[in-house]
Order: C-alpha cells, then sequence, then structure tokens
C-alpha cells in the first residue's frame, strides 16, 4: 500500500490528538488527506470524510481511491454532521474554518453527536466561540495547543464529553485556559499582533458618528487583558 503522504504541520497535530484505532468524522473534509493519513498509519482506524461542496467530495474520493483506503474512508456528500449516523463515530474534527461557522455546524449537528468522545476543532478566527460552545453543551476542554504555518497561527481546542459544565471566565474563553497557563511562544506573538490590531479597530470605534460605548468598553476590557498577558512576557525577559 503507498502511504506516501505528508500533511502539513496543522493537520499532523491534529492528526496526533486523535486515538489509536479511532472511528472518527472528518467535517469539511476537502482532499480528505487526514483521514487517509491517520488510516495509512493506524491499520486499525477508520473515518468518515464529510463534504458539502461537489469539487472537494470528488477531490477526497480521488484521494482515497489512489491510497487504496474505500474499505476505510467513507467519503460523504452532505451538510455539516448530517452526514453522520447515531453513534457512528467516537471522535470528530471540524477544522479549517472560522469560529462562527464550527459553532453553526456544531448546533446543527447537536442530535448527531450520541456517543461522540472527542471533538477536535481548529477554527481560523474567534475561537471564543467555539470554546464557549464546548462548555455550554457538556464538553470539556481538555486540551489546547498552537501551530504556526504560512504565517498564520492557528489554535487546536479538544472538547471532551463528560457530561459537565466547565466553569471558565471570560478571559479563558477569549485566551483558552490551557494556553493560558501554558503561555508557548506562539501565545506572545499572536496577541502581540491581535494587541496592535484591536488598538486600530478601538480607535475607529470612538471615531464613529454614534459610537457603541457598551462595545467600546468590552473591547477596551479585553485590550488591558491582553496587554497584562504580554507584560508577563516582559517580566521574564
Amino acid at each position: 500500500m503507498n502511504n506516501n503522504l505528508r500533511l502539513s504541520r496543522r493537520l499532523e497535530k491534529i492528526a496526533s490528538f486523535l486515538k489509536q484505532g479511532t472511528m472518527f468524522a472528518d467535517i469539511g473534509s476537502d482532499h480528505a488527506y487526514l483521514p487517509c493519513y491517520v488510516c495509512l498509519h493506524d491499520e486499525h482506524a477508520r473515518a468518515i470524510a464529510g463534504e458539502v461542496r461537489k469539487g472537494p467530495f470528488e477531490r477526497a474520493q480521488e484521494t482515497v481511491s489512489r491510497f487504496g483506503l474505500s474499505d476505510r474512508v467513507d467519503v460523504r456528500f452532505g451538510d455539516g454532521l448530517q452526514i453522520l449516523n447515531e453513534r457512528e463515530v467516537t471522535s470528530v474534527v471540524i477544522a479549517g474554518m472560522g469560529g462562527p461557522l464550527i459553532k453553526t455546524i456544531l448546533d446543527k449537528g447537536a442530535n448527531r453527536l450520541d456517543g461522540v468522545e472527542q471533538i477536535i476543532a481548529q477554527p481560523n478566527i474567534d475561537e471564543r466561540r467555539v470554546r464557549h460552545w464546548f462548555v455550554s453543551h457538556g464538553y470539556t476542554i481538555a486540551d489546547e495547543t498552537m501551530v504556526e504555518e504560512k504565517g498564520h497561527i492557528y489554535e487546536i481546542i479538544i472538547g471532551v464529553n463528560e457530561g459537565s459544565i466547565q466553569d471558565l471566565t471570560e478571559k479563558q474563553l477569549l485566551f483558552g485556559p490551557y494556553l493560558l497557563k501554558q503561555k508557548p511562544d506562539l501565545f506572545y506573538h499572536k496577541w502581540k499582533h491581535e494587541h496592535d490590531k484591536r488598538i486600530r479597530t478601538l480607535e475607529q470605534m470612538k471615531k464613529a458618528s454614534v459610537p457603541d460605548k457598551e462595545k467600546i468598553a468590552a473591547f477596551a476590557k479585553e485590550l488591558t487583558w491582553i496587554e497584562e498577558e504580554l507584560s508577563h512576557d516582559n517580566d521574564s525577559a
């Protein structure tokens, strides 16, 4: 079997969080690289690659066929989690899209998550929205990490279904409870960039003909949090 399939650093890190022998769904799988890679490196793994667009769906089918994995990677055409049958998978990956879209997919497919023990989410933006969905639906954030690829810093969030509400502060939802504790180098790189971007946005908000005072106050509070965390970097320098 040809197993010469290389993943991007981002997808390789996501793959590392999947358990051996997993049965998982990759929602928005595109070329189905992640499911094929996992199955090539774990003979007991099985996967479902879901796509809602015809082009990526066909590319996923081609990838699965090329690597001889048609018996272990099932490519399905459909919207989000609607492609899943009841208790069909134990893990779900939703990666490479915005936080609001990930939340929408989870909301619309919540009835398909029975038996799903782990959700691995990698939002491109608005990670806080994904964290909030996890903690309000009984998924504990069990781990987080950051990966830099082609000049962009990505956050990967692991939610585990424990059926209990995890009590996180607004600050933890913004930064991530694990990332706030660990503060890898990429944490500082990301939030220095976000700090500068938010200062510019705040100035624009203040110049509006009718400034939204409530929104400005919330933005200013978050800017203070960012400055507090960045100051810790200076303290340790």
